[in-house]
């Protein structure tokens, strides 16, 4: 395969499947979470488990398996710690390892870990998930197929079900639209350089292991002297030929467990309508930033290179007010769309005045930090029961979050990343759950808000609507709509690193 830089393949066969494919054929999916039961038999089974590559197919498998592990799931197979060590640090430590994540990240009030159905200081983060995808009709018999032969060696924590809704989340809007586009031919320059047009074109290294980044680096991983690996099992590093790579071709796998109220979603936005429902419509569409089928809110006049769908060709360049996407709304938190560089002409003294903060207009365009350093590549599962509006605006409330029997509606929020921190966390945090987006005050997202007050006190249940030659209007007293029932970071090795995980000497 051509990378563009005429050095260095990329190694699909040795790449997880889940990197490259969404499997949107393969429309039943169950994600296992795994104790190791025997850390002998865990690794036999790890050593020959038939795990997808990210070859393209002239047509679909009819199943997909893919794994990935956790920090104590390394440990549990007795992986030697030094190794263990040379991941990221907010992987060896876990998503709910001490209060200053959780806050960073909003789980706290009814998000709070102590409350998690799996993965907090309680209940203990599962060693390995195993997520499984099938066609229709063939999911039951393959899940039964793979417990029975990993039983040996694991016991399962839970099984994390997950229901075909057609294309839609829960709260019934059209969702995976919008997703950045690997360079999997390595075409783009990886090269820290600034960018002025938006691009949904991402640097392989972005998302997998062992490949520069947006950065033109590489990002740190376990390199091991070459002694450890005298078969040559594992890839070499790029950066370091000498040094077996076992982070290359691997990536983070973040998994959150989301339980959303549809009922109490729809219930509010009805009463803010005032039952009229197509104020109704409007609203909960400027909170998401779409229409219920998907369609942008920004009129679809400006064209991103390389992008066919027309619900996908839209930047917020001239909707900088809001007035068409609103500032704060869900899709705009967690995509701002924007470059490098504030909008401007080209040429030096263009560059150099909006740079430097001496043109207002781009100023106060430059309140989100480059949109290209945060991606996420998602692959996240509806699960539960997908309810009608008429269904949800008459449902009863839900059970109270303490409750752990219950895992309701919602979804499984599963994606991939090379630098969790970055990536995941900066996006969850700064963008999603922080109060002061692109200078919002008194609100976090509209959706995903755990609506607890700021450092200060002050309350953050707001949603702001920019008016035309007019005020705000502002929706105030939203309820939370969506709770983190459970959680865990992971990494999803690239099998030739899964095969010698499965056979390194503790």
């Amino acid at each position: 395969m051509s990378n563009g830089q005429g050095a260095f393949t990329v190694d699909l066969d040795d790449i997880q499947g889940l990197l490259a494919f969404g499997y949107g054929k393969l429309k039943e999916a169950s994600f296992l979470l795994l104790d190791v039961r025997d850390a002998t038999a865990a690794r036999e089974w790890l050593s020959r488990c038939t795990v997808n590559n990210a070859v393209k197919l002239d047509s679909a498998p009819p199943t997909a398996l893919h794994v990935a592990l956790s920090c104590p799931g390394l440990r549990a197979l007795g992986v030697p710690e030094d190794i263990v060590q040379g991941f990221s640090p907010e992987f060896v430590a876990g998503m709910s390892s001490d209060e200053s994540r959780a806050r960073r990240l909003g789980d706290v009030g009814n998000n709070d870990p102590a409350y998690w159905h799996w993965g907090n200081a309680s209940e203990v983060v599962p060693h390995v998930v195993v997520l499984l995808y099938a066609v229709k009709d063939r999911l039951a018999a393959w899940q039964d197929k793979v417990l029975t032969e990993c039983a040996a060696g694991f016991t399962l924590v839970k099984c994390l079900t997950t229901t075909d809704m057609d294309g839609h989340e829960a709260f019934g809007f059209r969702d995976g639209i919008s997703e950045p586009r690997i360079d999997w031919d390595r075409e783009r320059a990886a090269v820290d350089q600034e960018l002025r047009e938006y691009t949904n074109i991402a640097c392989l290294g972005e998302f997998v292991l062992g490949y520069p980044n947006e950065y033109g680096e590489y990002t740190e991983r376990p390199l091991l002297d070459a002694q450890r690996d005298p078969g040559g099992q594992l890839p070499r590093a790029e950066d370091e030929p000498d040094m077996a790579d076992l982070g290359r071709n691997g990536s983070y796998l973040v998994l959150r467990q989301l339980r959303q109220d549809v009922g109490g979603f729809w219930q509010f936005v009805d009463r803010v309508a005032d039952g009229d429902a197509a104020a109704r419509e409007h609203l909960a569409e400027a909170m998401v930033g779409r229409t219920t089928e998907g369609d942008a809110l920004i009129p679809t006049g400006e064209r991103i290179p390389g992008e066919q769908d027309p619900r996908n060709t839209f930047t917020y360049r001239g909707d900088e007010e809001g007035l068409h996407c609103p500032i704060g709304a869900h899709i705009r938190r967690s995509n701002p769309r924007n470059t490098d560089l504030p909008p401007g002409a080209n040429g030096f003294f263009s560059w150099a005045i909006r740079t430097l903060g001496f043109d207002a207009d781009a100023l106060a365009n430059d309140h989100v930090s480059s949109t290209r350093f945060h991606r996420l590549m998602r692959r996240g599962r509806e699960y539960g029961t997908r309810q009608t509006l008429s269904q949800a605006l008459v449902a009863p409330p839900e059970p109270a979050h303490t409750d752990r029997t219950y895992d309701g509606t919602g979804l499984h929020f599963i994606c991939l990343a090379a630098n969790i921190t970055r990536q995941f966390e900066f996006v969850q945090s700064a963008w999603l759950a922080g109060v002061r987006f692109d200078s919002l005050h008194g609100e976090s997202d509209p959706l995903l808000g755990n609506r607890q007050p700021d450092p200060i006190g002050a309350p953050t249940d707001s949603f702001s609507i920019p008016v035309a030659n007019g005020c705000d209007r502002r929706v105030t007293g939203l309820p939370q709509f969506i709770t983190v029932i459970g959680g865990g970071y992971f990494f999803m090795p690239g099998i030739r690193a899964l095969r010698f995980l499965s056979k390194v000497k503790p």
